[in-house]
């Protein structure tokens, strides 16, 4: 229960801390701060409850290191309802505190594809890619983050295990730099589930089994290439 605890706190942080910058301080800060506000929340949530769960803070995560060999089913879905769990709460708040400012709730930091960002009032420059597109980019990126996890974390790599939380970090706020302009950027089913619910972007429901799908998929892909690599 204390893993699972730590797993909803630390999702709780990279929603509120991550999603939170982008609702609140989007327009000041640009796509540059809100990939930098979601890579400091998994640095300080690494090195903060790494130690206690791993700090996997994501269902994708959790289901890659499941399909590479590291983590049992039962620990899978308690992880997983931790981190659903987290998100939302943290979107709960992030919707209450937006109500109490008297903002508009508008897209609400959502993910979506295509028509989604047409009415966008946070960031502006978003590119109306396809649900191909979208599926693709949100696959690969997951796929890149689970083998970044995946090799800093070996047990066998010793010389960088001390960084590990930085290297997650720093590579968490690269795929955002690339690709919140196109997605939002998810790789994070439990990012989205909570956004998507408290959005008024008619779209953001519709579309979000892509973002639960795509970032499974990826991390799947990268559990079984680590695992073959490392025979």
């Amino acid at each position: 229960m204390k893993k699972y605890l730590c797993e909803l706190i630390g999702t709780f942080v990279l929603v509120f801390g991550g999603c939170g910058t982008a609702i609140f301080a989007g327009g000041n800060v640009g796509f540059l701060g809100v990939a930098l506000a979601f890579g400091l929340t998994i640095v300080a949530m690494a090195y903060g409850i790494g130690g206690i769960s791993g700090a996997h803070l994501n269902p994708a995560v959790s289901f890659g290191i499941y399909i590479n060999g590291k983590m049992s089913g039962k620990d899978f879905g308690g992880y997983v309802i931790a981190q659903v769990l987290g998100g939302l709460l943290a979107s709960a708040i992030l919707f209450f505190i937006a109500k109490s400012a008297n903002m508009g709730i508008g897209t609400f930091a959502a993910n979506g594809f295509d028509e989604f960002f047409s009415d966008a009032d946070v960031l502006g420059g978003y590119k109306q890619i396809s649900m191909f597109g979208a599926f693709i980019v949100e696959a690969l990126l997951t796929f890149i983050f689970l083998m970044v996890i995946l090799g800093v974390t070996d047990e066998k790599n010793k010389a960088v295990n001390s960084f590990a939380g930085l290297a997650i970090g720093l590579t968490l706020t690269l795929i955002h730099l690339i690709s919140i302009p196109l997605t939002n950027t998810s790789v994070n089913p439990a990012r989205s589930i909570g956004q998507a619910i408290f959005s008024e972007n008619t779209l953001a429901l519709p579309q979000l089994w892509l973002f639960i799908a795509a970032p499974l998929f990826g991390a799947g892909l990268a559990g079984l290439l680590y695992k073959y690599l490392k025979k």
